[in-house]
């Protein structure tokens, strides 16, 4: 099965920034480290939330705001997609993010598989 994890970061981002140098780079590593697992099929990190556009379709016209439309307090940071034989696996990798431990949280979603 394949997870989705989501990485909600802001609070994270927060402490990640009043960090040393070296300890920046360790968490840094961390993320590479993880990437490299068995099972992980991708990742990525994203700019900050207000660097966002939304689109929306209305009436057939396209629609487009700065930013996301509602205000959160953990603004998706970004992801890693986790192939695993079942869910403890994938919560297992999810709580060694670094995020997840400096404040933050991730998200842990099954993926829809459908027939190719």
């Amino acid at each position: 099965m394949k997870y989705l994890l989501l990485i909600h970061s802001a609070a994270a981002w927060e402490q990640y920034e009043r960090l040393d140098e070296s300890e920046r780079n360790a968490i840094t590593e961390e993320y590479f480290a993880l990437t490299r697992e068995p099972g992980v099929l991708g990742s990525a990190q994203l700019q900050r939330a207000e660097t966002a556009t939304t689109v929306r379709v209305q009436d057939g016209r396209t629609l487009t705001t700065d930013g996301p439309f509602v205000a959160v307090k953990e603004a998706l940071g970004g992801y890693l997609l986790f192939e695993a034989d079942d869910l403890d696996a994938a919560l297992e990798i999810a709580a060694r993010l670094p995020a997840a431990r400096l404040g933050g949280s991730v998200e842990v979603r099954p993926m829809v598989e459908l027939p190719r």
